[in-house]
């Protein structure tokens, strides 16, 4: 299964997580292809339905990025996003998904390193996974 390249989709704030990539972009780094990101104006505004579509749609994960809880500029938005991840995890499970499919996390401002390290992350947790509709 080592050819397997999860399709994932990444939320991304327009705060922590956007300055990240740009940090990351300066150092010549870039995410794997198989991720799509979206960006979005702050995590918390990511409602459970976004999160389940792509599945729908047939990716083998999601995750989003959003600010450290310490520094998210509207207060609670990667609180909002973590709490509507955890409701996607058991929506998942209750219809036998692998919850581990799905995750939230949290970047600060200056990590380049960490934006495309998360990518990385989850791109081996799906691969050790497998397809998420293996043909």
């Amino acid at each position: 299964m080592t050819d397997f390249k999860p399709q994932i989709i990444a939320f991304y704030c327009s705060n922590c997580a956007s300055s990240a990539a740009t940090i990351a972009e300066g150092m010549k780094k870039s995410l794997p292809e198989n991720i799509r990101t979206v960006h979005v104006p702050c995590s918390g505004r990511i409602e459970t339905l976004h999160l389940l579509k792509p599945f729908e749609e047939g990716v083998d994960g999601v995750y989003v990025a959003g600010c450290q809880e310490d520094s998210c500029q509207y207060i609670s938005g990667i609180s909002k996003a973590a709490r509507r991840v955890e409701q996607v995890k058991k929506i998942l499970e209750s219809i036998g998904i692998e919850p581990e499919r799905i995750d939230v996390f949290n970047l600060s401002a200056g990590k380049g390193d960490a934006f495309v390290d998360t990518a990385l992350e989850m791109t081996e947790k799906l691969r050790a996974l497998g397809p998420m509709n293996p043909a």
